[in-house]
């Protein structure tokens, strides 16, 4: 581990509450690198594009691989985790300027059959994420709560992919907000119930969230994920290897191939 190990203090504030930020991640550089990638991703054909963005988008940019690997994320996540961590899945959470999208309560570990939860998931700006913009929302300490039911709307401006929805009121006075600037993060733990509303902003609300498990996580079936830190001795994921460059046509085709293994397995992970 390099620099960015959490402190005992921050340690104690994720276990207490599931969710730990601002943390500066990205420079500008890098994020803008990163916001070409989704203008790549952009251009694409809309049924391709969709799948580009909702899953691991890191098998189709290097750029996009890359942030998975830097050491002001996977130091923090080793604070959390342990030494050996995979990438189980990467996607963006994208709302239009003045867009109706939004993303209902709900808690990760319903849907991703994924056991222990060992979970985190690293959550990068790529834009201002403020109130304006429908940015995160958490009820600390909810990732204590056993698995709550959840409901599957399917509604249209929901950027989940079943629309699940957990099945309990929310207390308003229970949320916390987490505004993030560009290049920053927040960590959150799997089972923390979490939302966001709709964009109200002139610019794009774009998130980055990266999906770290550690390599003694054992998925209910054959699934995939990506090394990143440290060994797998268990083996309950086959390897998969970053991208090397951008959009290219095996990568599509690679990531075409995970994207509908994905379709077809018991497990939602979007």
């Amino acid at each position: 581990m390099s620099g960015f190990a959490l402190s005992e203090t921050d340690v104690a504030a994720y276990a207490a509450n599931g969710i730990i930020a601002p943390y500066a991640v990205l420079d500008d550089r890098t994020r803008d690198a990163a916001l070409e990638a989704v203008a790549r991703i952009d251009a694409q054909p809309a049924e391709r594009r969709t799948g580009l963005l909702r899953h691991r988008s890191y098998l189709v940019s290097a750029t996009l691989s890359e942030i998975c690997f830097r050491p002001e994320i996977l130091d923090r996540v080793e604070s959390l985790i342990g030494p050996n961590i995979l990438v189980w899945g990467a996607n963006f959470f994208l709302k239009e300027p003045k867009s109706t999208a939004y993303v209902s309560w709900h808690q990760d570990g319903t849907y991703w059959g994924l056991e222990p939860a060992d979970i985190v998931t690293a959550w990068v700006a790529l834009t201002p994420s403020t109130v304006e913009s429908g940015c995160l929302r958490v009820v600390p300490g909810s990732h204590l709560w056993p698995i709550v039911a959840h409901t599957e709307t399917f509604a249209a401006d929901n950027l989940l992919s079943r629309g699940q929805e957990i099945a309990i009121d929310v207390d308003p006075a229970s949320v916390a907000i987490i505004p993030l600037a560009p290049g920053e993060m927040s960590l959150h733990h799997v089972k923390i119930a979490h939302n966001s509303e709709p964009n109200q902003a002139d610019h794009r609300r774009i998130g980055y969230a990266i999906r770290y498990v550690a390599a003694h996580v054992k998925p209910d079936g054959r699934d995939s994920a990506m090394l990143v830190r440290g060994t797998d001795p268990y083996g309950y994921f086959d390897h998969e290897a970053p991208a090397t460059g951008e959009m290219l046509p095996e990568d599509l085709d690679r990531h075409f191939a995970s994207l509908e293994a994905s379709r077809i397995a018991p497990r939602n992970r979007m």
